[in-house]
């Protein structure tokens, strides 16, 4: 079974063609494409509140590209989301239909509260018996999730994100929000929590900070990555670092949301599984078709 997943950020737009494995009790997802396009829809939404002629020209453009390598594939099941982006844009329904006339794409413009349960699918197999809180920063939301063991309690979504702190568009009574929200909620409850980090800039944080040979690192270490990042120059980012130019100036951003979400929360570890929306929607479509009781995830 092969399955395409579209996940339309507020930073980038992504493409993962995946093939579903199974072998008795076990499932493995393999993948066999993906392709990550900068194309940046939130600097418009965030800056006039909708998506300029030029990227409505390049967006169909792109899709048109996923459209060809989907049915190259032969794929079994598509699914495709948009989120803060598309959904806080005049013109984003508009968008997405001509889209669906044209390409025959069907791309469900999601809540963040639906982008989280589409996250969490993958996140809860990554989880143990203690309490953690799961924070997944994009370009234009931030989603944190509470659980107990593997069973999640509590979630809310907030506007705030790397692409939107960029463009200054993040509110300072926003920020103020998502602190009470986990003062309340999490620090006052929890003496032992520990963070699960997914997003692209997260990934990278990660990379930068350690070894590769453990699936966490801790708040001193992202803070003392944060700092170093801040020392250097946009060309050494992008040459001494090798950051693609998207990554290079929305890090730092992102790693603020990171920072305080773990500084607030008393979370003293973070644990980076490197998985994502694409890999959340694979798995809703697998789930979809074919019931996964008595079956053991093995690779995602």
């Amino acid at each position: 079974m092969k399955l395409a997943a579209i996940d339309i950020g507020s930073n980038a737009v992504r493409l993962q063609i995946t093939k579903v494995l199974e072998y008795k009790n076990e499932i493995t997802f393999k993948k066999l494409e993906y392709v990550r396009f900068p194309l940046r829809l939130g600097h418009d939404v965030f800056t006039t509140g909708r998506i300029s002629e030029y990227n409505k020209e390049r967006f169909y453009k792109l899709l048109t590209a996923f459209k060809n390598l989907i049915d190259l594939y032969e794929i079994d099941a598509f699914f495709g989301c948009a989120t803060s982006a598309i959904r806080e844009s005049e013109n984003g329904r508009s968008l997405i239909e001509h889209v669906r006339e044209g390409l025959g794409l069907d791309i469900k413009i999601i809540n963040g509260q639906e982008e989280a349960e589409m996250i969490n699918k993958v996140i809860g197999l990554s989880l143990g018996k203690g309490n953690y809180l799961h924070v997944d920063v994009g370009g234009g939301s931030t989603e944190l999730n509470v659980y107990e063991g593997k069973q999640k309690i509590l979630s809310k979504s907030f506007k705030l994100g790397s692409v939107r702190s960029l463009e200054r568009s993040d509110k300072p009574e926003m920020w103020e929000e998502m602190k009470q929200w986990i003062k309340i909620n999490i620090a006052n409850r929890y003496d032992d929590i520990c963070a699960i980090g997914t997003g692209g800039n997260i990934n990278k944080l990660f990379e930068l900070s350690t070894d590769g040979k453990t699936k966490q690192m801790d708040l001193e270490t992202l803070i003392a990555t944060q700092q170093k990042l801040r020392s250097l120059s946009n060309d050494e980012l992008l040459n001494k670092l090798q950051l693609n130019p998207d990554r290079a100036d929305v890090i730092i951003p992102a790693s603020e949301i990171y920072v305080e979400v773990m500084r607030t929360s008393g979370a003293q570890n973070i644990i980076v599984p490197d998985v994502g929306l694409k890999d959340g929607i694979n798995f809703h479509m697998y789930e979809s078709n074919y019931p996964t009781a008595n079956k053991v995830i093995v690779k995602n």
